[in-house]
């Protein structure tokens, strides 16, 4: 089938509710969150087939803002607790741009500390716009996850939505823990033929009993947190480790040199290989492994160290701030000297810059970094003339940005294109949206706001400004 990334969301609680089904379970799902890009068009998606969802006894409420939706997924996991409950379990999906992620911090630790229903389960979906093509901020919710204590997925394609989605309900509720899943504005916006046979994934539940880590009532606060890091994430990391959702990609047979990633880096380090010439035959030809990573966090250490144990060097690749290799040097940390390989990231061994950590990395980025990387008796003449020719493209496209740059402005006949307007002499305060362009539009409104917050600016200016009124886009 040829699903969009938003409508394989969609697919994927229909997915898990013939599943639970074909188990002898009798599941429903609840959906809520908050409308937004890169997932504003989930809700969409979700909205053109109500008798679908109705049919596979999927209930979908979107949230008044983010922080309550996430609370409505938390209520969710309690129905069981209550013991009259319909169904024998329910599995949940919050939604979010990464923004929101943020706003509903409080209510989405509470969540992942509180844990999932025996038989229900949360994802917990963040669209983070890297390269903030539709944000006041670029976004990275990996280290919000972290801080929550909820393991995430970062999928790769459209068929990872629905392979990942489906171990993530299945680990969730073997571990008790809120997963999260990474959704960035490249993968959720594109599109892909995949399978959506729901027994596609085969998922083996680890034999350690997972009793006692379900969500329950009258956990004290502290026991709540040694649940989660001394019993919820090590039985997280046997079902990653069993089921070997972190991979070779490219298994050489001889190997000295190793790459690790994950996510949409996997999918720009395999394109920039191709484009020197390198593809799997040729690396494993040359010992060059690919390792991709499912859930980066908590990285599960014995299949990275059955990875990289006893490679000369080892490249990691991750957008945006690192996550990965920091967690990689603290499990190589204790191997024997002989058995630890070099590792390169966002800096060389020797601390030289190598790959950036704000922006979106680019294949014209990691290109560059490769070359540096391997070793120079594998670098061609060809490899080199590939680097010089991305290059001198980047450098073209650079110059010619200004001027091939589009201003936005609002659509035809859209009322905010009038009614931004201010009287003369006057300022305005910014609302999140659209709003936006009344700034690129050189008129009066000044400076961003986070969402909630229209007209608050005023409050810490008013005391100490000579004007007497401002106007508020909401």
């Amino acid at each position: 089938m040829f699903l969009s990334g938003s409508q394989a969301l969609v697919r994927l609680p229909l997915m898990q509710r013939q599943r639970d089904v074909d188990a002898g379970l009798n599941t429903a799902g609840f959906i809520s969150g908050y409308t937004g890009s890169p997932l504003g068009g989930y809700d969409i998606a979700l909205n053109q087939v109500p008798e679908l969802l109705e049919e596979h006894h999927i209930h979908f409420e979107p949230g008044i803002n983010e922080d309550l939706g996430a609370t409505a997924v938390w209520g969710s996991q309690q129905v069981g607790l209550f013991g009259n409950a319909r169904y024998d379990g329910v599995f949940g999906i919050w939604y979010g741009k990464g923004p929101g992620v943020d706003r509903s911090g409080d209510a989405l630790k509470h969540g992942s500390y509180s844990g999932s229903a025996p038989n229900g389960g949360v994802l917990v979906l963040a669209g983070d716009d890297h390269g903030a093509k539709s944000s006041t901020t670029a976004h990275q919710s990996d280290h919000a996850f972290i801080h929550f204590g909820m393991p995430f997925l970062n999928p790769s394609s459209v068929q990872d939505y629905l392979d990942l989605g489906l171990h993530g309900f299945a680990m969730s509720r073997h571990s008790g823990c809120w997963i999260g899943m990474k959704c960035v504005t490249d993968i959720i916006e594109s599109s892909a033929s995949v399978d959506i046979d729901p027994n596609r994934p085969s998922i083996t539940i680890p034999d350690s009993d997972g009793e006692g880590l379900a969500a329950r009532w009258g956990v004290p606060a502290l026991k709540a947190e040694d649940r989660q890091y001394n019993q919820r994430i090590p039985a997280l990391l046997e079902y990653v480790r069993v089921n070997r959702l972190n991979r070779e990609a490219i298994a050489a047979p001889s190997r000295t040199l190793g790459i690790v990633t994950s996510g949409k880096a996997y999918l720009d380090v395999m394109q920039a290989l191709e484009d020197l010439g390198l593809d799997a035959a040729r690396c494993r030809e040359l010992g060059v492994s690919v390792f991709k990573v499912a859930m980066p966090w908590p990285l599960e250490p014995q299949g990275i160290a059955d990875f990289a144990r006893g490679l000369e060097r080892l490249l990691v690749v991750e957008h945006k701030r690192a996550f990965l290799e920091p967690q990689i040097k603290e499990i190589a940390y204790g191997w024997p000297e002989r058995m630890r390989p070099q590792i390169w990231g966002k800096r060389t061994p020797d601390g030289a810059p190598l790959l950036s950590d704000v922006l979106e990395l680019a294949v014209a980025e990691i290109i560059p970094a490769l070359l540096s990387y391997l070793p120079s008796d594998l670098v061609s003449e060809e490899m080199r003339a590939v680097a010089d020719r991305m290059n001198r493209q980047v450098m073209w496209s650079q110059g010619h940005a200004e001027r091939a740059a589009r201003v936005p402005y609002f659509c035809s006949g859209c009322p905010h294109s009038t009614s931004t307007v201010v009287p003369e002499g006057a300022r305005a305060l910014p609302g999140i949206g659209c709003h936006a362009m009344t700034e690129v539009a050189g008129r009066t409104t000044d400076g961003q706001i986070a969402m909630g917050g229209e007209g608050v600016l005023w409050v810490g200016q008013s005391p100490f400004a000579n004007d007497t009124h401002v106007f508020a886009n909401v």
